[in-house]
């Protein structure tokens, strides 16, 4: 939980339509062709609003029909797999303004679950509405498959053979750089996922993750109150993600 006088982006105004299509991840498709806010108004009553999902409710299962993709609205999305074994395999987390559901383009169904980690809203669009925002707007389409490429081409940090601490650190500086890019504060956010699905996604113990963090902290290079996070020494942070020389991963 966020202490009361910090914002949490997670907790983003719903009936601000305007302030939301600026941190989207279509936003620069619009920007970029010059749309003024009265066009983005209109735009924006073309995508269904849904939610709330409550923390631990599903928005779509593996093996569900592909019916849509979504951008995050306001709260945050975790991706996951379950093995053969039932146990959950962690894919990546979703915040405000980023799309879920690219990689159920091909296949026609959803290849993992996705599944609300706090108080979830989306703006949620067909491919037929998608085709129809791309008929008015020529930067949509490019936009699209520069997020698909990105998300063909994404390391997952799990992959990273690097020290615990470096991949802690490329985690916490790729979460603050996502932040930042929906204009919301780099130094402080929440972390609305456990240390349990931090240390699954990093692939390492939560003995481990909890340790590493504590080091962290010590070290000042964060300050950790429950599950909110800042970053005091950011430039110690990239240096310590640069060793990892990975990139973050979004689901």
């Amino acid at each position: 939980m966020s202490s009361p006088g910090t914002p949490n982006p997670a907790a983003a105004d719903d009936g601000d339509a305007l302030h939301f299509c600026s941190t989207c991840a279509f936003s620069d498709a619009c920007m970029s062709q010059g749309y003024d806010k009265t066009a983005l108004a209109d735009l924006h009553v073309l995508v269904d609003h849904v939610g709330p999902f409550r923390a631990g409710e599903h928005i779509f299962r593996a093996g569900d029909a592909f019916d849509s993709i979504a951008a995050v609205r306001g709260g945050m999305v975790k991706t996951y797999l379950n093995d053969s074994q039932g146990n959950e395999q962690v894919l990546g987390f979703s915040l405000p303004g980023e799309v879920i559901g690219l990689n159920a383009i091909h296949g026609a169904r959803y290849p993992c679950n996705a599944v609300a980690l706090d108080t979830v809203y989306l703006c949620r669009f067909s491919f037929p509405r998608m085709s129809l925002l791309a008929t008015r707007m020529p930067g949509l389409q490019a936009k699209l498959f520069s997020l698909l490429s990105a998300e063909i081409g994404k390391v997952g940090l799990m992959a990273a053979n690097h020290r615990t601490e470096e991949r802690m650190a490329a985690f916490l500086l790729d979460l603050s750089e996502r932040y930042a890019r929906r204009g919301f504060s780099p130094l402080r956010f929440n972390l609305s996922m456990s240390r349990v699905e931090i240390a699954n996604y990093l692939r390492m113990a939560p003995e481990t993750a909890s340790r590493v963090l504590r080091r962290l902290s010590d070290d000042g290079v964060i300050a950790v109150n429950q599950r909110e996070m800042q970053v005091l020494q950011p430039d110690r942070l990239a240096a310590l993600a640069a060793a990892s020389d990975v990139p973050g991963a979004a689901g």
